[in-house]
């Protein structure tokens, strides 16, 4: 469907993306609370309600694992063990060190990082590259205790590839468990799931709620995720072959995905249309802007989960974003790219929240707290500034827990 930006710019519901969470609420409700009272017997319950299969053992043995190594083809894991060490690679630099400086003489101001001690990673169903994405960037920052939910199949088996990419990553513990029902266990701990400290990883609208839900009784999460979206900015130079095989990958991800082409060249608008319109679904949009200042402007208010920018110059384009979960740079950079193999990560906030979060990193799995350290002449010479400001604020005992320290009464 082609539009005219003036169009969509009058209607501001093509910007409302947010999921309708309402209707599975209740559900979704009901499914926390019983995770919560009778643990792994739900648990259970569940996964033959909505997985079709009776488990008896939820979690992946060693034995299961190494099976799943020896009957995965050798080209297959290759590119595994390559994407794994490029996504090692790229997160590392992510990695913060502790650092202390001296501000002014006497008084040393620094960080520290520590990472959390146990994280939950929901990998949805076949999807072995989320195993990666969420895995990996979890051990780099040094937590202890990385554990894995992922629905089973009929057969009462996870996903071969799965189980491979999350143990090469270095899941420490695996469960044959998904849906609302494995984010509430991730979230409460029962009989055999351990308690995690934060929740991340993609999933359907089911594990968007739970995870929301969850992050009210104090468990973190990465951020609220909806459908998978594609924006791509075009030029005149750009080739439309491309752009169309880019927006018909994203239908791969399902009906309510959306791919969306902004451009300034009715030429490309048209010759896009004609190759996606024989696959065309109601996710699939050509905008047509007056300017690429206009498709710029577009871009940033819309804060698409995947960018890419296909024009003429495209660091000029590039330095003018500010909302976007992951950019791809020039023709030959599409989404499937960083999806498996360039080492940036996968998991991303979609439904514009882009504007208020960062994808998934190392710093999703570490705190950060503050370290401060003054000898006696570093603190005498912001002494009068700091007991004045208390003073001001009411806050006399804050003054005299400065003044003490140099009282004649007081001893080092």
């Amino acid at each position: 469907m082609i539009m005219r930006l003036k169009e969509i710019q009058k209607s501001r519901d093509f910007f409302s993306r947010t999921l309708d969470l309402t209707v599975v609420m209740p559900v979704v409700e009901g499914i926390i609370a019983e995770i919560k009272t009778q643990g792994d017997e739900a648990l259970r319950a569940y996964t033959e309600k909505f997985d079709g299969v009776s488990l008896k053992e939820i979690e992946v043995k060693q034995d299961e694992i190494e099976a799943a190594k020896r009957n995965l083809d050798s080209d297959t894991l290759r590119c595994i063990k390559e994407a794994s060490t490029a996504i090692r690679k790229f997160h590392y630099r992510q990695k913060r060190v502790a650092w202390l400086d001296e501000f002014a003489e006497g008084v040393f101001i620094g960080e520290k990082y520590m990472p959390f001690d146990v994280v939950g990673a929901y990998v949805p169903a076949s999807y072995f590259s989320t195993a990666l994405m969420c895995v990996i960037p979890a051990k780099i920052a040094g937590v202890h205790d990385i554990v894995v939910c992922t629905p089973p199949g009929t057969d009462g088996n996870v996903d071969p590839y799965t189980l491979v990419a999350a143990d090469l990553a270095g899941a420490t513990r695996i469960f044959k468990v998904g849906g609302a029902q494995a984010i509430a266990a991730l979230a409460f701990g029962t009989e055999t799931i351990p308690k995690v400290q934060k929740i991340v990883g993609p999933g359907n609208v089911y594990v968007t709620v739970a995870k929301m839900l969850v992050r009210d009784e104090g468990v973190e999460i990465d951020f609220p995720a909806g459908p998978s979206e594609i924006l791509i900015i075009g030029d005149g130079t750009a080739n439309p072959a491309f752009i169309a095989a880019d927006m018909l990958a994203q239908a791969e991800h399902g009906a309510k995905s959306k791919a969306i082409l902004v451009t300034d060249s009715e030429r490309l608008a048209a010759e896009v249309e004609q190759k996606i319109k024989a696959e065309a679904g109601s996710q699939n949009w050509i905008i047509i802007g007056d300017s690429m200042n206009e498709c710029i402007d577009f871009a940033n208010e819309y804060a698409p989960e995947h960018l890419e920018i296909m024009v003429r110059e495209p660091m000029d384009v590039l330095k003018q974003i500010r909302n976007a979960g992951s950019v791809f740079v020039g023709n030959y950079s599409p989404v499937a790219a960083g999806d498996y193999a360039t080492g940036a990560n996968h998991v991303l906030p979609t439904a514009g929240y882009a504007r208020l979060f960062s994808g998934l990193d190392v710093d999703h799995f570490m705190h950060r707290m503050t370290v401060q350290w003054l000898d006696k002449a570093g603190l005498e010479k912001i002494k009068d500034v700091v007991v004045k400001l208390c003073k001001v604020e009411g806050m006399e005992k804050h003054a005299r827990s400065i003044e003490v320290r140099f009282s004649s009464d007081s001893s080092d």
